[in-house]
């Protein structure tokens, strides 16, 4: 004996049609194009704080420096760096986080000045590109 068919609606679906993923799909790319410029703009901020708590480590190393040499040897000694890098090497025992070379230190896109002169320990620099960022 042959059964009827089932009508329609009482199919049994498996998966999901074509216009419901289509449907999906663009729900989750409008979120995503939503969302985008917030993602960016997060990333910015983000790396502006590193650079600027960098920037700051520097100047709080300098301060251990000229503790711990004494205000008459950091000074007579900071004056025989040549650049940035070699003042980097000297401050690198006083920071919590040193990578071995000073441009591994400084955030992407930004620099970081450290002072030629400490015997009035000015603070270090820093510029976003070639221009100086207050902090």
């Amino acid at each position: 004996m042959k059964t009827a068919p089932l009508p329609f609606h009482q199919l049994r679906r498996q998966g999901f049609s074509l216009v419901e993923v289509l449907a999906a799909v663009g729900i989750i790319g409008i979120i995503a194009f939503l969302a985008l410029p917030n993602i960016i703009a997060i990333k910015q901020d983000s790396e502006r704080n590193l650079a600027i708590s960098r920037a700051e480590s520097v100047n709080m190393a300098l301060a251990s420096y000229v503790q711990s040499k004494g205000r008459s040897t950091a000074v007579t000694e900071w004056a025989t760096f040549a650049n940035d890098n070699e003042r980097y090497a000297a401050l690198a025992p006083y920071l919590a986080f040193a990578p071995d070379a000073f441009s591994d230190f400084q955030p992407g896109g930004f620099t970081i000045d450290i002072p030629d002169d400490i015997s009035r320990l000015t603070k270090a620099g820093l510029k976003e590109g070639t221009t100086a960022v207050q902090y």
